[in-house]
């Protein structure tokens, strides 16, 4: 392998999906090659000169042989088919979009578009970026569309006939409750119907949220701590709601990222965090007709399908431009009253800081507008609550001030 290559994180790229390969541990990709030399000039050796086993026979003055190792083109299409194809690639689906007897909108399947990766292309990409030292690689995607069948002519009639966009996200590593909350949040999208020319608010159509609506509580984030409340993951359903309207085009007027790193949405600067009615999630429906919205999960995956219209526009995103990290502060200590003297309680993990940027680009009627989505993390202790009987004088057990709330941890 290239000397100067063998240390890099290779990173691919296709919308708001990054996938790293790490050069150095993908050993399969190298393979030793024997090449000879006559006075130093490459060259095939004679016959004779090419024998199995550790020993050569003498060699003629002028010739030498040398071992080198290549890169194993098989071995790397294996590891893009294992990391990346595995992931990517599904077959389109399709759905046929109704109105029940009672005039519920109903969805019999679902939309999702066909995607599949040429894995020789990524293979001759990912081979030429070792040359040339090259750490990003555009992912050469095909996608196929739905078959999208609608039934109601009152539907049809504002437009909805086709798949515009998806929005997705991976929820791996969700405990029960977290995985309760994100199912509860995405049935209040399930059938919406976003008319034509109007500004969507998440948190409008979410509405309560406690445990009269059907919600357990889960992690959210107060402050510098990360406790249990209701609706806890919610913004799991905000984060995938929003990909999908950002990634095509719409105009977003209402976004606000977590105060702090959550691994659940990378690539960081990709997320929409929520909390009715004080933070939401809102984005302008320009296209030409509604947007009826179909919520899905299967797996660790969510989905939030749009279909009306498409248009003209083309849109792609660029990112994440990382920097300004900043290390975790140190541990944080409070006492309280809520717990037994001398117990003590995790209500926040250590995490940096750091700033993070994605650029859009949108092409419609002729006209290509780009613009900057910023975020900014913020550097988190270890916190700790530690019970006591007694209070120090002019201390409480929480903060004066009311924290921010954010519905996910």
């Amino acid at each position: 392998m290239f000397a100067s290559a063998a240390s890099l994180n290779l990173t691919y790229h296709y919308k708001h999906y990054l996938f790293t390969i790490s050069v150095a541990q993908e050993k399969s990709w190298n393979r030793p090659q024997e090449t000879w030399t006559y006075n130093g000039q490459p060259v095939i050796p004679p016959q004779e000169l090419r024998v199995d086993g550790d020993t050569i026979p003498p060699l003629p003055t002028g010739f030498e042989k040398h071992t080198t190792v290549a890169l194993d083109r098989a071995a790397v299409m294996q590891t893009i088919n294992d990391v990346i194809a595995s992931q990517l690639n599904r077959d389109a689906g399709s759905v046929t979009i109704g109105k029940s007897a009672s005039g519920a909108i109903t969805f019999d399947g679902v939309g999702l578009p066909g995607r599949s990766i040429d894995i020789s292309a990524v293979a001759d990409l990912t081979m030429e970026a070792l040359k040339t030292n090259t750490a990003n690689i555009m992912l050469p995607v095909s996608e196929t569309p739905p078959q999208v069948t609608v039934t109601d002519p009152e539907l049809a009639a504002q437009g909805v006939k086709e798949l515009v966009t998806v929005g997705e996200s991976d929820f791996s590593n969700s405990p029960p409750n977290r995985l309760h909350n994100i199912a509860v949040g995405l049935s209040k999208f399930n059938g919406y119907l976003i008319p034509q020319g109007s500004v969507f608010s998440f948190d409008k159509v979410l509405g309560r949220v406690d445990g009269t609506t059907g919600y357990l509580k889960e992690l959210v984030i107060k402050g510098d701590q990360t406790v249990p409340d209701y609706g806890g993951g919610l913004c799991q359903v905000s984060t995938t709601a929003y990909r999908g309207v950002w990634e095509y085009g719409f105009p977003i007027t209402k976004r606000i990222n977590h105060s702090y790193m959550v691994s659940h949405y990378a690539p960081q600067g990709t997320d929409a965090t929520v909390y009715p009615p004080n933070v939401d999630m809102q984005f302008r429906n320009d296209s030409s007709g509604a947007l009826l919205m179909q919520t899905y999960e299967e797996g660790h995956n969510a989905y939030f399908l749009y279909y009306g219209t498409k248009d003209d526009r083309r849109s792609t995103v660029v990112g994440p431009f990382v920097w300004g990290w900043s290390p975790a502060p140190p541990e944080k200590m409070q006492l309280t009253l809520d717990l037994p003297p001398g117990q003590k309680k995790k209500v926040g993990d250590a995490v940096p800081g750091e700033y993070a940027a994605w650029f859009r680009t949108v092409t419609q009627d002729g006209k290509t507008n780009t613009t900057g989505t910023y975020s900014i993390y913020q550097a988190r202790p270890l916190y700790y609550l530690v019970g006591t009987d007694k209070l120090p004088t002019g201390t409480g057990s929480t903060a004066a001030t009311p924290p921010t709330v954010f519905l996910d941890e």
